[in-house]
């Protein structure tokens, strides 16, 4: 034992007397042996030279790129959906495409373009319900649920195990014991407060489950920095829930710290719910280790009596995907606005592309709109957030606060003729770290209720003028510079 620790301090005392160099040895392995984006490594290597050693041990936790590697893989049905991308691009080629609704027409660029980028198959059949509440959303969803005949698929980053899931779960169990396939696919850091009771009594129940990322050991999250925040629910392939609100008695307004819970949440029924399943099976298949691209009954589109006219892409990205799709998705949108461009985020911290195009934007004379919460859930991103107020209020843009309740909506609408609307944030950790599925749609009828609502949520906002802004107290000033520091990292 003696000699054990003496070991130790022997040790200690050569790391201690060596620290210097050891950490500039570590930083090398960050700058030279990583390809990461200037600002995150400048960053990094500031953590690393207030707390060395342990600002390294913080960066192979949460640092590190997963190399864009491909970690879904489609080969089942990669010809298939090849060829329906081909013959879709061809038809923009030759000003062939035409949209059912003729504004739309002016898009078809952005339509090729996640085409090309993102093999984000082109729609026009669908019908889209838009739900701003938590109570209606769920009420519409096990409604769905309750008529499920052949498959259920739910994907949640976060489950809690509160009187929300029961409610779900207890629908989900009657009809896997009707027969009704379910799979229930949840993101390991996200449910941690996801009890092992529950998922053991849906496996009992006959409901696949599986966990993406899980933890070392059970608590240790090797993986934190890199969430699927995806939230999809696909029935019988007629009907998909795509967005926002995750699973969680907050989500229905009854969580003390944050009251009202606004978020915008999507029921797509049309072609696009192949898409959705697609994508889904893709997150399944990695983390359950289960092909499901060998059973045809996944991808057969099963159209409710009444088509659709809305077109839409499903749009997804994560650190394995080669470009940042959603984030471009959102840029061509910004750059394509000619009168308005309205966006709600809880989290707002765009890399300098989107920025700069926002700014862009505005000074042209676009009514650039920008509504986030009043309130923090996770401070250091709230502060960083707002601190990119200014820069938008120097070229002119509008700024709000949302005052009833907390804010939660993603997405973006330009010129009440097309929507993008989700899963993603708009800001760097959405766009880079996490897997994240958004819905571009292309419809002025979906685009304009979209558009109402944000115009109704300006009603129980506040206005961050210039004057409010400049006369912010320093305590404030003093969270947003650190945090704006630290907006690479979150």
């Amino acid at each position: 034992m003696e000699i054990a620790l003496q070991s130790l301090m022997v040790t200690e005392n050569f790391v201690m007397d060596n620290i210097f160099y050891i950490n500039l040895i570590l930083s090398v392995v960050i700058v030279f042996f990583q390809r990461k984006d200037p600002k995150s490594v400048w960053a990094w290597l500031l953590v690393m030279y207030f707390i060395p050693i342990v600002g390294f041990i913080m960066y192979m936790l949460v640092g590190q790129d997963l190399y864009k590697r491909r970690m879904f893989r489609t080969k089942e049905i990669a010809d298939e959906l090849n060829s329906s991308i081909r013959k879709q691009e061809e038809r923009i080629f030759k000003n062939e495409f035409k949209a059912k609704d003729r504004e739309i027409n002016e898009f078809s660029d952005l339509i090729l373009y996640n085409l090309e980028s993102a093999d984000a198959v082109y729609t026009d059949d669908n019908d889209v319900e838009i739900y701003t509440n938590g109570n209606d959303k769920f009420d519409a969803m096990i409604e769905e649920i309750n008529q499920a005949e052949k498959y259920i698929h739910v994907q949640y980053y976060i489950i809690k195990s509160d009187e929300v899931f029961d409610r779900i779960m207890e629908a989900l169990i009657r009809k896997a014991n009707e027969g009704v396939e379910v799979r229930v696919l949840y993101d390991s850091m996200g449910c941690r407060n996801l009890k092992r009771s529950d998922v053991k009594k849906l496996r009992e129940n006959g409901i696949m489950t599986a966990e993406f990322f899980p933890a070392f050991l059970r608590r240790f999250h090797l993986r934190i920095n890199y969430r699927n925040h995806r939230k999809i629910v696909v029935i019988d392939g007629k009907t998909a829930f795509l967005g926002g609100f995750n699973v969680g008695k907050e989500y229905i307004g009854k969580d003390t710290k944050f009251g009202n819970w606004r978020d915008t949440h999507l029921k797509i029924s049309g072609s696009a719910v192949t898409s959705l399943g697609i994508r889904f099976i893709l997150d399944w298949n990695y983390a359950a280790k289960e092909n499901l691209f060998k059973t045809d009954k996944y991808f057969e589109t099963k159209l409710k009596e009444t088509r659709g006219n809305n077109g839409i892409q499903i749009i997804s990205s994560g650190p394995d995907s080669i470009s940042q799709n959603i984030r471009n998705n959102y840029v061509r949108m910004i750059n394509k606005a000619k009168n308005n461009i309205y966006i709600q985020s809880p989290y707002f911290i765009p890399d300098d592309v989107v920025l700069d195009s926002l700014k862009i934007a505005s000074m042209s004379g676009i009514d650039v709109r920008v509504m986030i919460p009043c309130m923090p859930d996770h401070p250091f991103v709230y502060w960083a957030t707002y601190s990119y107020m200014s820069d938008l209020l120097s070229v002119g843009a509008k700024c709000y606060t949302y005052d009833d309740g907390f804010l939660h909506a993603k997405g973006m609408v330009i010129d009440g003729k097309v929507a993008c609307y989700g899963t993603a944030n708009m800001d760097i950790r959405s766009f880079k770290l996490n897997f994240e599925v958004n819905a571009t749609i292309y419809s002025m009828e979906t685009a304009a209720k979209l558009e109402n609502i944000f115009m109704s949520d300006l009603a129980k906002s506040t206005q961050i003028t210039p004057y409010i802004y400049a006369n912010r107290p320093l305590v404030i000033r003093i969270k947003e510079q650190v945090s704006r520091l630290l907006s690479p990292l979150l």
